[in-house]
């Protein structure tokens, strides 16, 4: 994987995801997250459900990302700033949205994803400028972050199955970091589950990626983790955003 695309991987990227748990606060209030084992089986399942739809549209908007800046400038990548070309065709973003929205049935999950979407184009405007983010920062509300993460790994010059695999790795890294912070687990124990993942992570993201070769987009759901979303913001005290 390229260095610049390592940056997306990277927790330490300023788009405020260590603000955001993935469900694990909740979880680990209500007992379902509270060892190593439960962490694991909590990871397994998110990855299955919320990590290969993730993927899968982080995939499709590289995907376009990348057609539609070949479109504003042939000769140039996803992350070269156009010269006079129109902002973008909306529309056609509001589309791939919208397919996010109907995989996100939670409200509280589709604000977390928006702000979510919004933080990262902050930091990538500044850091691969071009028309596709310029496009997408002029939506109303902001994209969904997995939208968002496939047009930023598509400026940063990264193909859709890149795309997949950053959507899978952040759908289990995020929440694990979480456990520790929560749950005070060993992070070297915590760790040790990520790297039984990994295999894992690496066939959802192709999974989802060969899904939007074949012009489909996964629909997995998980109930659970949308009743987990609107329990934390009913929360009175809360130590994640969601």
């Amino acid at each position: 994987m390229d260095a610049a695309l390592l940056l997306l991987a990277d927790s330490r990227l300023p788009a405020g995801g260590h603000a955001h748990s993935g469900g694990l606060e909740t979880a680990a209030a209500t007992g379902v997250v509270r060892d190593l084992a439960t962490l694991a089986a909590f990871l397994h399942g998110r990855l299955a459900t919320t990590g290969l739809v993730t993927a899968g549209l982080a995939a499709a908007a590289c995907a376009y990302a990348r057609e539609y800046a070949a479109r504003v400038r042939p000769d140039a990548g996803a992350g070269t700033p156009s010269t006079g070309a129109s902002p973008g065709d909306l529309a056609d973003w509001a589309g791939l949205d919208a397919e996010a929205d109907a995989r996100t049935p939670s409200p509280a999950q589709r604000r977390a994803s928006r702000a979510q979407g919004r933080a990262l184009l902050r930091v990538a405007r500044a850091t691969w400028p071009g028309p596709v983010l310029e496009t997408l920062a002029a939506a109303s509300g902001g994209p969904h972050h997995p939208v968002a993460l496939g047009a930023v790994v598509a400026a940063a010059g990264g193909a859709p199955e890149r795309a997949a695999q950053i959507a899978a790795y952040g759908s289990v890294t995020g929440p694990a970091s979480a456990a520790v912070r929560l749950l005070g687990l060993d992070p070297l124990g915590v760790h040790r589950v990520l790297a039984g993942l990994a295999g894992r992570i690496d066939a959802v993201a192709e999974e989802a990626a060969e899904a939007v070769r074949a012009g489909d987009l996964p629909a997995a759901s998980a109930p659970a983790l949308d009743v987990f979303a609107e329990l934390h913001q009913q929360a009175e005290l809360r130590l994640f955003e969601s």
